[in-house]
């Protein structure tokens, strides 16, 4: 056994409290600020659809990677198809990292357009990952006998959309003026589901909507045919729908293509997780690490596919860079796609 002398004893105190020695009492910061408090995960969308199933599916795992363990509690606002919930994370939520937020994909585009209602600028939020780059789809119902972009470009399709300035009129108005499709746009829906009953009904023969949410939500609709993919919004086909043409294919001139494509941009971004602007360094870094040991979860990765959710994840980095693209589009290219989407 080894023995200190008292003067020894003396020196190597005076070392530890002088911070020259290593201490297992020096504390994270992180883990000290987490520590018994919650997170508040808002969502921007009633409760049901892939938006929501996906954030309450991150928010059960998520925790138990940040320092000091703190519980995520969801919480769904929907309105204004998003602009709710980015608002409220701009100008309302604590900016010291106990909010995190669901994103809609189309708030940066929504920005860069200079939509209506924008309090947030997204290019301030701290992204924190995304967990899938699944790309948007027009679907047709089985009883319209639309099965193919170009019969939606001979015959008319009536699409329901929620809202009236998002992603689900954007996309057909669009395709409408560069591709010569026959879409008529009803809007308004409160949101996914009830275009889906309307769907149901006959009231609309098809809607927008991610490829991984329809394969989350309604995989027997997939199964049994009830549903046909027109087209892909993505900067490249999904693997899973080769034989599924992209927005950007459909455009007939470089003008166009260029639209198309920052309509597409946001894409990679599908399912991104943002905290406010204003958050420390330290708790980004943490809150960006959890998110990206998350990911890779086995219990996340097996509770994931048991609700048949895609995850295709990218880190909180690389998701802002897109976002940063989006709002920092060039004006020529955003005059094209405000002019096609006002139809001007």
């Amino acid at each position: 056994m080894r023995r200190f002398t008292g003067g020894t004893l003396v020196a190597v105190t005076f070392l530890a409290l002088a911070g020259l020695m290593p201490s297992t009492a020096a504390g994270d910061p992180v883990a000290d600020f987490y520590r018994g408090k919650s997170i508040g995960m808002v969502i921007a969308t009633a409760p049901g659809g892939d938006y929501d199933l996906r954030a309450r599916l991150v928010a059960r795992h998520m925790g138990r990677h940040i320092p000091g363990n703190p519980a995520i509690v969801p919480r769904n606002m929907p309105g204004g198809v998003g602009l709710q919930a980015a608002n409220y994370m701009a100008t309302v939520a604590e900016k010291d990292g106990t909010a995190l937020h669901a994103i809609m994909q189309n708030m940066s585009t929504h920005q860069a357009l200079g939509g209506g209602g924008v309090e947030y600028d997204t290019r301030k939020f701290f992204w924190i990952g995304n967990t899938t780059d699944t790309p948007n789809t027009i679907a047709a119902w089985h009883a319209t006998g639309i099965r193919t972009i170009q019969d939606a470009m001979v015959r008319e399709l009536v699409i329901g959309a929620p809202g009236t300035a998002t992603a689900s009129v954007y996309y057909p108005k669009s395709l409408n003026e560069v591709a010569g499709t026959k879409f008529k746009i009803v809007t308004g829906y409160p949101g996914g589901n009830p275009v889906n009953l309307a769907m149901e009904r006959g009231e609309v023969g098809g809607r927008i909507n991610s490829w991984a949410s329809w394969k989350a939500t309604k995989p027997d609709w997939l199964q049994d045919k009830k549903i046909f993919m027109l087209v892909q919004v993505a900067l490249k086909r999904h693997p899973e729908l080769s034989d599924v043409p992209t927005v950007i294919e459909l455009a007939k001139t470089d003008a166009d293509k260029a639209v198309m494509t920052f309509l597409s941009a946001d894409i990679p971004i599908s399912r991104a997780f943002v905290t406010t602007p204003g958050v420390p360094a330290e708790r980004v870094q943490a809150l960006r690490r959890a998110f990206d040991a998350t990911m890779k979860d086995p219990q996340f990765l097996a509770e994931a596919a048991k609700l048949n959710f895609d995850i295709s994840p990218s880190t909180g980095e690389e998701a802002q860079k897109f976002s940063d693209l989006i709002a920092n589009t060039p004006a020529p290219v955003l005059a094209r796609a405000k002019a096609i989407i006002e139809g001007k």
